[in-house]
């Protein structure tokens, strides 16, 4: 039988000019219970925050003034619940930890996620630090 040979060659990138999507980082955020929750194109702390809870906001879809983010949500539908606000009531749709049930965030419209224009991620909620308690986390208490 005759013997084969191969060669192969290893290409490096090291003097290649990055490109747009290595350029784009994702963030990653884990609940405080160690389950992973959220994968995200930028940090959440350079997102608005919400005046009325200080919950940080993610655009679910694109207007004309802004483009919307690209993120994933791992978590479960809660029940709905209605909170009391200067001048009226809102209706919240509440996501919990798929593992320890923790409120992450909410939407103003009915579960799926994305279905509304905004989701909002509920101060303390998350952290990039799996198993670390985020800061501020416990300022409440």
């Amino acid at each position: 039988m005759p013997k084969v040979v191969s060669r192969s060659a290893v290409s490096s990138s090291t003097d290649a000019q990055p490109t747009a999507s290595s350029a784009a980082a994702l963030r990653v955020y884990y609940c405080i219970c160690g389950e992973f929750i959220l994968v995200i194109d930028t940090n959440l702390s350079a997102l608005p925050r919400r005046q009325s809870d200080q919950s940080t906001i993610i655009r679910c879809r694109e207007s004309d003034t802004a483009a919307a983010r690209v993120f994933k949500l791992n978590a479960t539908s809660g029940d709905p619940i209605l909170i009391e606000r200067n001048g009226g009531h809102e209706r919240q749709y509440r996501f919990l930890c798929p593992r320890c049930t923790l409120p992450i965030g909410y939407q103003s419209t009915p579960p799926p996620v994305k279905s509304g224009p905004f989701l909002y991620i509920l101060p303390g909620a998350l952290t990039q630090m799996q198993g670390q308690l985020p800061q501020g986390a416990l300022d409440d208490e």
